[in-house]
């Protein structure tokens, strides 16, 4: 029997896991020993936080981060041969969306290895599904260009792509420079343009609205180091 690559979503933030998903999610990892992460120590927190009885000293944690060498990541698959089933583990959300974990699940289909998502928290889809614009189209565009010229470009580009297909655009910003972001989208969209802002999603301190950026302009959240999530649509 050939072994499986199980993608196993993490919590956005400091919650109870079970939560905010599926006991199935906890029976995997109790099943599972061999694992490929993005940071070793945030995952092994997670590991024990929803099976507290598993071993760690049991476990082999592959990293999957910008030091990765891809010759190395190509072998963290090989285990499946032997039978063993391999957990994707994302460090926020769900593994391969706006994650490094894409590389893996390719790398999986190339050697024939069954694919399992498992379900759990999106911020990306759960800022969607809250924001009241067009869930039939929508596209993510990840961040956006931290030079001035060029983000005053790329948010006009994407309010007239908006226009153009009818398509509401998500994008996001590193927590630290969320503010301003804030203040461009205020200073470049059109009056009537529709904004959602979505941060910390899940968490106690859970803040979602959407208003046109004439209404934003009196309104200022505190979105400092909050992790969060932009929409737009005109």
């Amino acid at each position: 029997m050939i072994g499986k690559l199980y993608l196993i979503p993490t919590t956005l933030g400091e919650t109870e896991p079970l939560e905010v998903m599926p006991l199935s999610v906890k029976k995997v990892v109790e099943q599972i020993d061999y694992y490929i992460v993005e940071n070793e120590k945030s995952a092994r927190r997670f590991i024990k936080k929803i099976s507290p009885k598993k071993s760690q000293p049991s476990l082999t944690i592959k990293l999957l981060d910008k030091y990765a060498v891809e010759e190395e990541t190509q072998t963290y698959l090989d285990v499946c041969a032997q039978g063993f089933n391999v957990g994707l583990l994302s460090e926020a959300g769900v593994p391969a969306i706006a994650d490094p974990g894409a590389s893996i699940v390719k790398l999986a289909h190339e050697k024939n290895i069954q694919v399992v998502p498992l379900v759990g928290p999106s911020s990306i889809l759960m800022a969607m599904m809250s924001s009241g614009m067009n869930g039939q189209n929508f596209a993510f565009n990840g961040y956006l260009p931290i030079d001035k010229g060029e983000r005053k470009r790329a948010i006009k580009d994407l309010e007239r792509l908006s226009l153009d297909k009818n398509q509401a655009q998500i994008f996001i910003e590193t927590p630290y420079r969320n503010e301003k972001m804030l203040a461009d989208l205020k200073s470049i969209l059109s009056p009537s343009t529709n904004l959602c802002i979505a941060a910390d999603i899940t968490l106690p301190s859970e803040y979602i609205k959407t208003l046109a950026i004439k209404d934003w302009k009196h309104q200022q959240p505190d979105l400092h180091k909050k992790p969060a999530i932009f929409i737009i649509q005109k």
